[in-house]
């Protein structure tokens, strides 16, 4: 407040015209799992030290040495090392990483370090209830205090195929609005992972947010000289990512080439034009899979989550699901400046700020329209004087052209022209 008197010259800053909205990170991976940390640990760091860093604490990685520091290379019965080679074969993108294998409690019977007795609780976690302390795939709710940002894609190789593991990943998704890319189980047929929808079975789940994927994926490996198989997850994690940041997340990751593969765990029928193939098949079920065709490579296969068939509406959709969650999220955030200050101040404020960012968004492509209201029926009188607004935004993001028909005429009449006509 200016002073009530002065003999000299005064400024005043006045911010005018509409804040900007910060858009939230799209392509962060969370991923959960094991590494042999017992054969990272540098020597001018303490065991005690190296332990607390590298098991059951989140970890921001940024490039293949971050990873390889870490959590070193790819070792037999670890999927950590084996999930940052997947993912940034594609590209680089932001992993928030947790290990939960710990080599003085994780160990078989000769006392040696043993992934193998990792369990689906390590996976899923707890909270201490007198330090607060969490583990495993609990550690989200610390990101955004840590980072400045949260995951949006959730990430257990292997460990998913388990059914306490995938609920637990779609619980959470649920609350930080983000993706679960769960794996049908290594061996699955056709015929086995479509009836896995079905009644009682592992895969019977209608979530927004579950992305299943089926087959796995053959990869060479160069310590064994031989191929072996990975799951499909790690590998679309990759893909998403590298369109979220070629294209934008408002893009859908289907009939995307997958990188570094050399085949699929079982051959799997693909053709654009013949419904009863398997890749449309599988589709049909709400199950995301992999497209090989003559000259196409291994392409992602499936624009739908586990929503569908149960559930028809367009956020079904893998990127439009996606897209909601980025603007709403992004919208929240940014409203934080506006708390507090006097309601006339806050309505316009806040309407100048999503609507100027749903307009950059149709500009970019992301929404095809959009707009933020403020509606009186929706605040009374009662409500006003509570402190309490409600806005209305509407969007709609361009759906994915899954499907393009042609209708072929042949019309006689065009016969004229050999005649002249």
């Amino acid at each position: 407040m200016p002073a009530n008197y002065l003999h000299g010259v005064e400024t005043i800053e006045i911010l005018k015209g509409p804040i900007p909205v910060r858009e939230v990170k799209s392509a962060v991976v969370f991923l959960v799992g094991t590494a042999p940390v017992h054969l990272t640990k540098p020597q001018d760091i303490s065991e005690d030290d190296w332990y607390a860093q590298t098991i059951n604490n989140p970890l921001l990685i940024l490039s293949r040495d971050d990873a390889a520091y870490y959590f070193g290379d790819a070792a037999t019965g670890y999927t950590l090392p084996y999930a940052f080679d997947a993912i940034f074969d594609h590209g680089g993108t932001t992993i928030i990483a947790v290990n939960v294998f710990d080599p003085r409690t994780h160990k078989d019977t000769s006392d040696n370090p043993d992934p193998s007795v990792v369990t689906s609780s390590d996976i899923i976690g707890t909270i201490n209830g007198i330090t607060g302390r969490r583990t495993g795939l609990k550690l989200i709710d610390e990101f955004y205090g840590r980072f400045g940002f949260t995951a949006k894609i959730i990430l257990v190789p292997v460990y998913c195929e388990q059914s306490a593991v995938s609920a637990e990943m779609i619980a959470l998704c649920e609350t930080h609005r983000a993706i679960a890319l769960i794996d049908a189980p290594l061996g699955m047929t056709v015929q086995q992972v479509i009836n896995a929808r079905g009644t009682g079975g592992q895969l019977n789940t209608s979530a927004y947010r579950a992305v299943i994927c089926y087959p796995h994926l053959k990869v060479w490996d160069t310590d064994t000289n031989q191929e072996r198989l990975e799951p499909l997850s790690q590998r679309l994690a990759g893909v998403i990512a590298k369109v979220d940041h070629e294209n934008g997340y408002w893009w859908s990751p289907s009939n995307n080439e997958i990188l570094g593969i050399v085949g699929i765990e079982r051959y799997i029928t693909a053709s654009i034009n013949d419904p009863q193939a398997q890749t449309n098949i599988l589709n049909e079920n709400g199950i995301v899979t992999v497209f090989n065709s003559f000259g196409t490579g291994y392409r992602v296969w499936g624009n739908r989550s586990a929503a569908w068939p149960t559930k028809t509406d367009p956020k079904n959709f893998i990127n439009v699901r996606r897209t909601a969650d980025i603007i709403a999220e992004s919208i929240e955030y940014s409203t934080m400046q506006w708390l507090d200050k006097p309601i006339t101040v806050a309505i316009d404020g806040v309407l100048s700020m999503v609507n100027a960012f749903i307009r950059t968004l149709i500009g970019r492509g992301a929404l095809i329209d959009g707009r933020c209201y403020f509606l009186p029926d929706k605040n009374p009188e009662t409500e006003l004087a509570n402190g309490h607004l409600t806005f209305t935004y509407e969007i709609m993001p361009p759906t994915p052209a899954e499907r393009i028909t042609f209708e072929q005429v042949i019309n006689t009449e065009l016969l004229k022209k050999l005649i002249g006509g």
